[in-house]
């Protein structure tokens, strides 16, 4: 006679504890935690062609069969940067960089959507530089993502930013 009120007891508690936890109690999921992204040297980075870009991005990129959601970048974040994917793999932009070293008159260039790019290859990323805009973007794309991110940038580049003259 004891015994299964004190075992209904027994299973109202466990249950309480195993189903009565809020999503508030529950870590949050590493992908909601914001971005840290380092600060760069980006003297255009407040400059109306990067504020413009950056209103111009997408919320989402496609990579393969998987959507890379915007992420949310730590306080503070640094000014014309916009992050896409995961935090242990993003794909990352920086927009008023400076000219980069790396381009010269005899760089080799790729054309994506109308935008000239210089690639910068390392074992585990790529960076894409834009090399005829008026202000200088980086993006930087983790290997095994596919192109659809910078083809996606190129196009949003491409229709927000003029190509750079003389």
């Amino acid at each position: 006679m004891f015994a299964l009120p004190a075992l209904l007891v027994v299973a109202a508690v466990v249950l309480g504890l195993v189903y009565g936890r809020s999503a508030s109690v529950t870590p949050p999921a590493d992908n909601d935690r914001p971005l840290a992204l380092v600060p760069v040297d980006a003297p255009d980075a407040k400059s109306e062609s990067c504020v413009r870009l950056l209103q111009a991005l997408p919320g989402e990129l496609s990579s393969g069969g998987d959507v890379l959601h915007r992420l949310r970048l730590a306080d503070p974040a640094p000014d014309g940067a916009a992050a896409w994917g995961r935090r242990d793999q993003s794909v990352v932009l920086r927009c008023g960089l400076p000219r980069p070293a790396e381009l010269t008159p005899t760089s080799e260039l790729i054309a994506i959507d109308k935008v000239g790019w210089l690639v910068l290859s390392e074992p585990e990323m790529d960076t894409f530089i834009t090399a005829d805009r008026q202000v200088y973007v980086a993006l930087t794309v983790p290997r095994g993502l596919g192109t659809a991110p910078i083809q996606t940038i190129s196009d949003k580049i491409a229709t927000t930013l003029p190509p750079r003259t003389g």
